[in-house]
């Protein structure tokens, strides 16, 4: 590849990403805007009278906003920086909740003693914060009788009605009818 389309390449690439923070010698500009570790601004200052405020205060120059005229710098413990970063990162995942989707296959011609195993099963998934999808699959000429499932999509979302919410009313996708239920959430709290 040759040199100018490199250069070129360098400009277009995204300068700042979160994880790619120039730090002390990295830095390329020649003044910077300064700010101290206890958030004080200093103003523009040259990037060696920078660095040799950061050694005095054993501390890592950071460019925190590389696109900025000039540049702004922080002088800051960057490991220690690093590290509560990372630890933001990891409470934040263990906060978020998954809401897992749970699925009862049915056809039109279920009968009711099987239904109810299966309502049984989306009550208890209901009652532990989980959503269920409840499907009813037409084969064959079956299609033509779309109100049948309808109806038992409806009796189901009322047998559900004390623990469950209809997300999504009874639609048809190609061959198959499709309700979701959502745990109801005044319910779920008791």
């Amino acid at each position: 590849m040759c040199r100018a389309r490199c250069i070129c390449l360098e400009r277009n690439r995204k300068i700042s990403s979160p994880d790619s923070l120039r730090i002390n010698r990295e830095i390329r500009a020649r003044e910077v805007r300064l700010i101290t570790d206890t958030n004080e601004n200093i103003g523009v200052v040259t990037l060696m009278r920078a660095l040799e405020l950061a050694e005095s205060k054993n501390m890592d120059l950071v460019e925190v906003s590389p696109n900025a005229d000039p540049p702004v710098c922080r002088i800051m413990d960057f490991g220690k920086f690093q590290y509560e970063r990372a630890r933001k990162e990891r409470k934040a995942k263990k906060q978020q909740k998954v809401i897992e989707v749970k699925e009862i296959r049915l056809n039109p011609k279920t009968d009711d003693h099987h239904l109810s195993f299966k309502v049984r099963d989306a009550r208890g998934w209901l009652q532990e914060g989980m959503k269920v999808r409840v499907r009813i699959r037409f084969r064959g000429r079956e299609i033509t009788h779309a109100d049948i499932g309808r109806e038992r999509l409806a009796a189901i979302a009322a047998e559900l009605n004390d623990v469950a919410v209809v997300e999504q009313h009874p639609s048809m996708e190609g061959t198959t009818m499709l309700m979701v239920l959502a745990p109801a959430a005044d319910k779920q709290k008791k």
